[in-house]
């Protein structure tokens, strides 16, 4: 059966968005007379504005109701952790709701990831439309995934979509919850949600310019140099404007620009390639840029600066000694991961592993291997599945080595 087919999940009244502190204090009343955990969902507009914010948080608990908060009107957020701090939240993909609840003082103590869950249970597909298809037999419509959560009114059709997003947690919670402890794999489960606890998103890279698209195609730093100045003046605007900076002036046509060489305003202008909402209205802008970026004295190199490791595809024929490393240790830790049926990805972060093998510890067993993945944040499930893997692979490698050069 499809999940089309499926029964939908259904609401018998869509809530309203809570967008005073009056409502919003009542909802806490009605919240805490519910038990159990709190199911917890935030929305934003990403691809809109430049901001990561949340625009609607819902919570909703067994006994307690489905609540719609707009965090953008309501005062204070923080009184909902005096209702709801020291309960399980239940999120579906934690990680891409926990910023944007810390930004309004909400931040958990325990969690329960059914999206994570489900991928220690090895399920192929983990949206929340699917899983909630396959392990409670509901359809479960995900059309307004990518809508700009920051307009208001909020259409009700919306409305009701964020509110089943958090209805279906709990059943879904206890339901992933059985399969983990049925697989032998809730101990496991447990170490990483408690390890989501204290997850902090990764630093931003040192040279976000980097990331325009097809940026690859420019040949010269001087033409880097321009690019890295218009993206500037986009993100300076996006962030002063709050619009997604893709809104304001596509990458293709920052890039397009570049390798054009226009020699005067007009001549950009004129870039059939050069379009975007704001490619013509803040035009003055964007020539500014393109000027800064042809006198920067700070000229970017082509390959650009590092915040790590370089990537282990590019190892073969520079660092062959590690690409060999990586292979094997790789190869082993498919092979387990397949055993186990938990993705690769969850039985051991893939940084740690470049770590590793980039530069082993000496000697290598499995108790200096332990420690490494230990220091990169591995938990303790990990370490004990992939220590001894990895060391053996790390010697077998070295011992061949060891003979060629004999």
């Amino acid at each position: 059966m499809t999940e089309d087919a499926l029964p939908s999940a259904t609401l018998a009244v869509v809530p309203h968005v809570i967008d005073n502190d009056d409502e919003f204090l009542a909802a806490l009343e009605l919240l805490s007379r519910g038990s159990g955990p709190v199911a917890v969902d935030a929305e934003r507009a990403s691809g809109f504005r430049y901001s990561a914010r949340a625009y609607l948080i819902q919570v909703s608990r067994v006994g307690g109701g489905t609540h719609l908060f707009d965090p953008t009107a309501i005062t204070d957020m923080t009184p909902l952790m005096d209702v709801i701090g020291d309960e399980e939240w239940i999120f579906h993909a934690a990680t891409q709701d926990l910023p944007c609840l810390s930004e309004v003082g909400l931040v958990p103590t325990r969690i329960f990831d059914t999206e994570l869950g489900c991928r220690l249970l090895g399920l192929p597909r983990v949206g929340l439309g699917t899983v909630v298809a396959e392990l409670l037999g509901l359809h479960l419509a995900k059309e307004h995934s990518a809508a700009d959560w920051s307009t208001r009114p909020l259409p009700e059709d919306w409305l009701y979509y964020a509110a089943l997003d958090v209805e279906v947690l709990p059943a879904l919670r206890d339901a992933v919850y059985s399969r983990l402890v049925e697989a032998g794999k809730w101990d496991i489960a447990r170490q990483e949600f408690e390890n989501l606890v204290a997850w902090k998103p990764s630093a931003p890279k040192p040279e976000p310019w980097r990331r325009l698209t097809n940026l690859q195609t420019l040949r010269t730093p001087r033409q880097l140099a321009i690019a890295r100045e218009m993206w500037r003046a986009r993100d300076e605007f996006g962030r002063e404007s709050d619009i997604a900076p893709g809104r304001i002036l596509p990458d293709a046509s920052i890039v397009a620009a570049v390798a054009a060489e226009p020699t005067t305003l007009n001549a950009l202008a004129n870039l059939k390639a050069f379009h975007g909402r704001y490619s013509r209205r803040e035009l003055p802008r964007w020539w500014k840029a393109y000027q800064d970026g042809v006198v920067a004295k700070d000229v970017p190199t082509l390959r650009g600066q590092s915040a790590g490791l370089p990537n282990p595809r590019n190892w073969r024929d520079r660092h062959p000694d590690a690409f060999a490393r990586f292979s094997a240790v790789r190869e082993v830790l498919m092979s387990e991961a397949e055993t186990r049926e938990i993705p690769v990805e969850n039985l051991i972060a893939p940084d740690a592993i470049r770590k590793l093998c980039w530069e082993p510890p000496h000697p290598v067993d499995t108790l200096s291997v332990a420690s490494a993945l230990a220091a990169s944040g591995a938990r303790a499930w990990q370490i004990e599945a992939t220590a001894f893997l990895i060391s053996d692979a790390l010697n077998a490698v070295g011992s061949k080595n060891s003979k060629i050069e004999a």
